[in-house]
């Protein structure tokens, strides 16, 4: 274990920040001993990696499935590779070029699948590791792809292209063949103008020598490979988009443009056997069918052969079983319902308290859906991983209908736990026209803005677009409430404007403002809001208005999640509620805090009474640093009846209570009902933290406090006085002070949290769960539970620190000193988007995600930079506005619509994530063909075989031209050949390899014997031409 001391800050991590950190941060003298706080978390602890894509495919185009290996793989039109094998075994690649996949072919059972793409690129990806990579890429130049077919079992892979010419690729070195179909010899005379591209290719199911191509024009084309001629030519006048082969290869079936399906016997080419429009109005008299839209796909099956059918919709996966009356679907155990809703927030909880998930699941298991196929899901291939984490993950998303959805996401899976719906505890407008007119947003108006989870007492408080705040409990029991408890709250604000602010990112004064007692603003709990006329102000302004109208009639409430309280934001003097920036509840104190530009409010949802209701102003007192001019509320005319009211758009993920600075050409909205004058000069509450603390200077123990962060850079403290048994707290009020200004930094303060003397994260203070619908005498309430502080010594009356964290720096303070003891600027060019206090197996530290894509981490207290990497160039804000962090090194975002992306930040979890990722592939013996009968056999009518390689080699065709196509090695090399060595592209290889070294032996031996012939023939001359010489020669003349 590891002293840190301040004068070693420069750990050759960039060492001008980390400078400029230590002399700015140099210890006081009183807190000498602050230098040896023992720090365990080093750089060495930190690695950044993607770890598991969840979600729906976002913008799907392409879909093969391998019968074999039951794996489905589905292409998208940004180059993304999904795969899917058993629940649990999923898999993401993606494509350099990010064009789209226009196509995917398996070799069925052999580990291994071929895409095509918009690019005119096709690539080898080998399937046979944890992590696919590309073996093989062939880059075509002169000729666009558009459709391309690889039979059962051949190495050999038919490409179409948009001149309508097929070329041959070898799969197993990603070479083109010599051999070419051209589109004009195909075609020949039958058709006068170019047929357009090749829209199918299939060979005959009961002979691989005749070729079936389909045209775009409606030409099809059956080629006999062999011969290299055209056997039938058959011609419709409405464009082709598939054709299917019946499988005893006699007829065929063709889907049209104009919605008909004809059918062909092979042998009578002049016109279809039949012509059926499925969908289309059949006339009376007759007469052709209307036209109706295009049949995309078409497959020709017989009763025997199908037992499910996947159907790939624009936004849903759907797979059928046609072996069930009714044709029933199956239940999909993916979680692809992520965007049911639009996500417009999302909260990562790791190292989850372990009975959570159990309790999420007893309730959210009765809200499943009846009338499933009974039959396992089809798409059953692969195997899980053999390692996993050791603790519990849950991830929160809210969404644009008011949803909100628990997800258990440990171990890298990804399963649906509970669905809560908040609109329930409204009235929904049954059209456009009954929509009220107080309403401040035009779509969406329950849309979850801020979540707020404490995962020990299971308390859950949403914040919507429409002003409004909902605190949840959570019970196993279910209950009917006649009257939701509604509190209104009328927040408005004076004085916020903002002239200039002084010494801005310095340390402001901090001189506690009197510890007097305000008097809290109480409000009995109501009913439901009044809407009549009467809440018109005197010149006819809406007044005391909230934006929805709370549901009149009972609320029937299942076991889960039930309505505690309701507060709603009010119209004042005509202007709109505007929308909530923080949000932060609290289950020891049983308070919730939200605020906006106008200011703040403290709710006791026990008591239901509003006990804080104050603009930012009031909260510094007398040391407040800015010049604040009166804010001048906009004149707002009523509208008349026929009139259109004024409202606000919102998109999902437009809003977010943590963007509030703006940095160069990034441009964002603090919130929609801020104009962009407001948007410079007022003081918006950007997050709170409550905490036992000891936010006076003159404390020595720890009380009760709520800490406020603001757009401008202040952190400000309030200290409260919470009733300390069961008893007291329903009966009397919780007291407020406030203690002023503690710190200010540079930037909107994004995160708080609190250190004890040692350095340790102290936990947030929480109530345990109880069920709160048990009767009185059988419930036995627990202990708030309350993090220990050592006492203060006379020699460092500093037992606690804040860690305070903003857009642009972060420091720990003293308490109660309340001086400065470390800072760090994290970013001068850009700006901290996200930021959080988190947990890791050997400490804790600060992690970071700034706009510019850097993600970083930092020790504490000391604020050491352990971390930055240039992971994600901001290109959406859908990223900016998702992303979070969570204990153990673990974050998340939106990657698109419909798509999480999960990422560790930890060494440990990147180490072991190999362990922890399914295997796709898994060793399965190929099923032989269904035996078609003896006498076909016989009388043949069997399937007849084709010997490929002595058509499509290059000692039968030649070779093609090089300006072609590229032939281009896969980032994988000679580590993903080894990988795919026991796969059918392997075998070939390993095979050509043998050919190769045999070949050369037999050259060997062939010039060998050549030199003996030469030899032989030589001795033979020789022996002949000595013949001759002495042929006539007497034996004693020799």
């Amino acid at each position: 274990m590891k002293k840190f001391n301040i004068r070693k800050v420069l750990d050759g991590l960039t060492a001008a920040s980390s400078s400029s950190a230590a002399s700015a941060a140099s210890p006081q003298s009183g807190n000498r001993e602050n230098d040896m706080i023992q720090e365990t978390l080093q750089s060495e602890h930190f690695q950044l990696c993607k770890t598991v894509r969840h979600g729906f495919p976002y913008q799907p185009s392409s879909m093969a499935f391998d019968p074999v290996q039951k794996i489905l793989a589905i292409g998208t039109q940004s180059g993304a590779l999904r795969l899917f094998g058993r629940a649990g075994v999923e898999c993401y690649c993606q494509h350099e070029s990010g064009s789209a996949v226009i196509q995917l072919e398996f070799l069925v059972n052999e580990g291994a699948l071929v895409s095509a793409l918009a690019d005119d690129s096709i690539h080898l990806w080998n399937l046979r590791q944890k992590l696919p990579s590309i073996l093989h890429s062939l880059k075509f130049n002169r000729e666009r792809i558009t459709f391309c077919h690889l039979p059962f079992q051949s190495k050999w892979l038919y490409v179409g292209t948009e001149r309508g010419n097929i070329h041959i690729v070898n799969v197993e070195s990603f070479t083109l063949s010599g051999y070419v179909i051209m589109w004009n010899k195909a075609i020949e005379l039958s058709s006068k103008t170019h047929p357009g591209p090749v829209v199918h290719i299939s060979d005959n199911p009961m002979d691989e020598g005749k070729l079936l191509i389909g045209f775009e024009c409606g030409i099809v084309v059956l080629w006999d490979l062999k011969s290299k001629k055209a056997d039938y030519r058959y011609n419709y006048d409405e464009a082709i988009h598939s054709v299917a082969w019946h499988h005893e290869g006699k007829q065929f079936v063709c889907s049209h443009s104009d919605g008909t399906l004809t059918t062909w016997n092979i042998r009578a080419p002049a016109k279809p056997a039949q012509i059926i429009t499925p969908h289309g109005k059949q006339p009376k008299d007759g007469k052709k069918p209307e036209p109706c839209k295009p049949i995309l796909k078409v497959e020709y099956k017989t009763t025997r052969e199908p037992y499910a059918v996947v159907v790939l919709l624009e936004k849903d996966l759907v797979v059928t079983d046609l072996a069930q009356i009714g044709y029933p679907i199956f239940e999909n155990p993916y979680p692809l319902s992520i965007h049911e809703s639009p996500v417009t927030c999302c909260e990562y909880f790791a190292d989850c308290p372990a009975e959570v998930i159990p309790a999420l699941y007893s309730v959210g298991s009765r809200q499943k859906r009846q009338g499933f196929s009974k039959k396992e899901w089809p798409i059953s291939g692969g195997n899980w991983g053999q390692g996993t984490l050791s603790f519990s993950e849950i991830i929160i998303t809210g969404h644009a209908d008011g949803s909100i959805k628990f997800w258990d996401a440990s171990a890298l899976m990804l399963q649906v736990l509970y669905k809560l719906k908040t609109a329930k505890v409204f009235e929904k407008p049954r059209g456009k026209e009954e929509k009220s007119s107080t309403e401040i947003v035009d779509e969406d108006p329950f849309a979850i803005q801020i979540l707020s989870w404490c995962p020990e007492s299971r308390v859950l408080c949403v914040a919507g677009v429409s002003a409004h705040v909902i605190v949840y409990r959570f019970s196993k029991q279910e209950v009917t409430t006649e009257v939701v408890q509604l509190l209104e709250v009328r927040m408005q604000c004076e004085l916020n404007e903002v002239e200039s602010p002084e010494g801005g990112g310095e340390q402001a004064s901090a001189v506690s403002t009197p510890g007097t007692s305000s008097s809290p603003q109480t409000s009995l709990p109501q009913s439901h809001p009044s809407t009549s006329s009467s809440n018109n102000s005197s010149d006819g302004l809406r007044d005391n208005v909230p934006c929805l109208k709370v549901r009149s009639s009972p609320l029937k409430q299942s076991p889960g999640y039930q309505v505690e309280l309701l507060i709603q934001l009010v119209w004042v003097s005509g202007e709109p509620p505007q929308q909530i920036t923080s949000l932060a509840v609290n289950s020891a104190y049983g308070l919730v805090a939200f605020g906006n530009g106008n200011g703040l409010a403290v709710v006791d949802y026990l008591q239901k009474t509003l006990l804080l209701n104050v603009s930012t102003a009031e909260l510094y007192g007398s040391t407040d640093p800015h010049h604040r001019q009166p804010h001048s509320p906009r004149k707002t005319r009523q509208p008349s009846a026929g009139e259109q009211t004024s409202k606000r758009k919102l998109h999902p993920l437009t809003n977010n209570h943590n963007l509030y600075a703006r940095d160069n050409s990034f441009s964002r909205s603090r919130s929609s009902s801020v104009t962009s004058i407001d948007r410079e000069s007022r003081e918006v509450i950007s997050s709170f933290y409550f905490c036992d603390s000891l936010s006076k200077k003159s404390e020595t123990v720890a009380v009760p406090s709520l800490w406020v962060g603001t757009s401008l850079g202040s952190m400000l403290a309030i200290a409260l006085t919470v009733p300390s048994t069961p008893e007291q707290r329903m009966q009397q009020p919780v007291g407020i002070s406030f203690c002023g200004p503690v710190v200010r930094l540079k930037g909107g303060i994004l995160r708080m949290a609190q250190l004890d003397a040692s350095g340790t994260l102290l936990p947030h203070v929480y109530e345990s769960w109880f069920e709160p619908n048990a009767p009185e005498e059988e419930r036995e309430r627990p202990r708030r539970r309350r993090p220990t502080s050592p006492p203060s010594s006379q020699e460092n009356p500093d037992c606690q620190y804040a860690v305070v964290c903003s857009e642009k720096q972060a420091k720990v303070v003293a308490m109660p000193s309340q001086n400065c003891v470390y800072e760090h600027n994290i970013t001068e060019t850009s700006f901290v988007l996200r930021a959080d206090v988190v947990t890791m197996t050997a400490g804790v530290g600060i992690a970071c995600f700034c706009a510019n894509g850097h993600i970083m981490t930092l020790s504490l207290p000391s604020l050491r930079p352990l971390l930055d990497m240039n992971y994600l160039p901001l290109t959406d804000m859908r990223i900016a506005r998702t992303f979070c962090f969570s204990n153990q090194g673990q974050a998340l975002y939106l990657t698109s619509p419909t798509e999480i992306q999960r990422i560790t930040y930890s060494q440990e979890t990147c180490d072991n994530l190999q362990e922890m990722f399914g295997e796709l592939f898994t060793p399965v013996e190929t099923p032989e063909a269904p035996n078609r009968g003896f006498f076909k056999g016989l009388f043949g009518g069997g399937a007849q075989s084709l010997d490929r390689e002595d058509l499509f080699g290059e000692v039968a065709a030649g070779k093609a031209s090089r300006s072609l196509a590229q032939h281009i090695p896969g980032p994988g090399g000679m580590e993903g050949m080894k990988g795919a060595a026991s796969g059918v592209v392997g075998e070939l290889a390993r095979a050509r390899i043998a050919l190769d070294e045999r070949g050369q032996k037999l050259s060997e031996l062939e010039e060998r014997t050549a030199a003996m012939m030469g030899s032989a023939d030589s001795f033979s001359k020789h022996a002949h031409d000595i013949m001759l010489k002495y042929k006539d020669k007497k034996w004693y003349q020799l």
